[in-house]
Formats: C-alpha cells, structure tokens, sequence
C-alpha cells in the first residue's frame, strides 16, 4: 500500500459531524449549547452541596462528587468541539489535537464505568451489612477506591489512545463523527487494527462486562435484603437510597448498549439513516447522561434536595 499520504503530527482530521444535514445544525446547536449550561450548573451544584453541607460528607456524596466532577470534564472535552463544528463549514482537528480529545473522552467513560461499580458496592453494604457499614465503608476506604477508578479510567485510556495514534492514517483524514471517537479514528487507518480491536475487546470486558456483573450482582443481593423488610414503609426507604444509583446505571449502560449492540443496516438507504441515528445516540450518550444524573439525585434523594435549599437560604441571607 502506497504510504505517501499517510499522516504525521502536523495534519489535520476533518470531521463531517452533521454535515449531510445543514438544517439540523443550527437546531442542534442551541439544544446542546443549552444542555451543556444545564450540565455545568448541575453537576456544579452537586459538586458544591457534597463538599459544603457536613451531612453529605458520606461515601455516596464523596463518589456522587467524583461523578459529577467527571461528567463535567466529559462534557468540557467534547461539547466545545461539537458546537464549533456545527457553526464552522470546515470542522478539522489537529492531529495532537484528536489525540488529546480521544484521550479525554475515553479515560472519562471508563472511569465512570469503574466508578458506577463501586458506587453499587457502597450501595450492598449500606443496605445488606448495615451494621458493619462505617467499618467497610471509612475513608480509608472509600477514598482509595474512588482513586483507582481515576486511574484504571486514565491507564486504559493511555494504553487505547496510543495504540489508536501509533497507526498509519491515509486519505482524506476524514471522520465520520462529531469528534475523534475511536472506532471512526480506526476506520482511517491503512494498517492492520487487529491488535487495536483485541485491545478493545478486552478493555470492555473489564470497563463494561465487570462492572455490568458486579452491579447486577449487587442488585440482587439489595433487592432480596429490600424484600425481606417486613414493613411497607421499611422495604421504600430502603429502595429510594438506591433507586438514583439504578436509574443512573439502566440510562447509562442502555445508551451503551444500544449504541453498540444494534445490527448494522447493509441497505445504502438504511445506512445513512442508521448513520444518523448513531450520531444522534452518541450526542445522547455524551450531553444529555451527563445532564440527566444531577437532576436524577436532585429529584429522588431528600438530603439533596435540603442541601441544595440551605445553599440557597444561605446564599439570601448574605446578600
């Protein structure tokens, strides 16, 4: 294969995004720009509430933080490109540019895999063993786990982003996406990827498929507990300490799911509206989650709710 337009450091990617389809670009721009604000007062909030208020100074709160704080780095390290590209005729990214975007987004969504996990393991202890709950659950403990969903976020990250930009790019440099996902980067490459794909593989096994059995797992064991309680009222309060959590899971591993898991169209006509539809699902997946999960825990937790209603009390009264 001729290499002569292969690329180096200093060439640029061009993404198509919405391209095909100018009329929803303005339309789109307005609903992300929104979503985005949405997403930095939210999860701002929550992030302010679990630091400020002393009765949220618990191992929920501490990893509700650490998810509110990655979903606004997520949403930092893509919206801007996005929203650019929807106003800009010509969307290009530089090559060191779509590397560090990569890295971003990668580590961001793999650590909130890890992280989602362990939040479902802080859930089984808080309902199943009660009693032990402060001894399992202190800061020497919860804290460390926290710090390792970072890290196994950023390493699995490294290791994927470099292998992806080690690659021969040939062509047009053209991505067929929003950003610089990395199964679209994949698609330029004039090398064999079967080492990348293996890798691949085998980092959504353990950022997917663990944590997916892990919280399944967990939930079992919750659920059972829950419908021992004898009382009614009991089996409620005990459901709604927990009931955030799962709608977070079933919203974020079902845009997952249905992401990657649909069959693929081999009719041209149906290819480009599948095409579409999995732009559309990856904004979804990268704005509207992200958005959902501070408004999720606002709605469905009391201590939330009282935190974020004595920052504003307090917020009047030195005014």
């Amino acid at each position: 294969m001729d290499r002569s337009n292969q690329t180096s450091p200093m060439v640029q990617f061009i993404l198509l995004g919405l391209s095909a389809h100018p009329k929803l670009e303005k339309t789109f721009f307005v609903l992300i720009l929104l979503m985005s604000l949405v997403i930095l007062l939210g999860n701002g909030v929550l992030i302010l509430v679990t630091i400020l208020d002393p009765r949220l100074h618990t191992p929920m709160y501490f990893f509700l933080g650490n998810l509110s704080f990655l979903d606004i780095c997520y949403t930092t390290s893509s919206v801007p490109l996005v929203l650019d590209g929807f106003l800009t005729p010509r969307k290009t990214i530089s090559f060191s540019g779509c590397a560090i975007q990569m890295f971003l987004s990668f580590a961001m969504g793999a650590t909130e895999c890890v992280l989602l996990g362990m939040m479902a393991f802080d859930r089984y202890v808080a309902i199943c063993n009660p009693l032990r709950y402060p001894i399992v659950m202190s800061k020497a403990a919860y804290v460390p786990m926290a710090t390792s969903s970072w890290a196994a976020g950023i390493a699995n990250s490294v290791v994927q982003t470099s292998q992806a930009m080690q690659l021969p790019f040939c062509g047009d440099n053209v991505i067929n996406h929003f950003s610089c996902e990395i199964l679209a980067v994949l698609k330029l490459a004039c090398a064999d990827i079967s080492i990348n794909v293996i890798s691949m593989v085998v980092s959504n096994v353990i950022f997917l498929g663990v944590p997916v059995l892990f919280i399944f797992i967990s939930y079992v064991f919750i659920i059972a507990t829950i419908l021992r309680i004898p009382s009614a009222e009991g089996r409620k309060k005990a459901f709604s300490t927990c009931s955030a959590h799962l709608t977070v899971v079933l919203v974020f591993y079902g845009t997952i799911l249905f992401m990657y898991g649909k069959p693929k169209s081999k009719d041209p006509l149906g290819a480009d509206k599948q095409d579409l539809a999995d732009k559309l699902t990856s904004l979804f997946y990268g704005v509207v989650t992200p958005m959902l999960n501070p408004i999720i825990y606002s709605l469905r937790n009391k201590d939330v709710k009282a935190a974020v209603r004595n920052l504003v009390r307090q917020k009047h009264l030195t005014e």
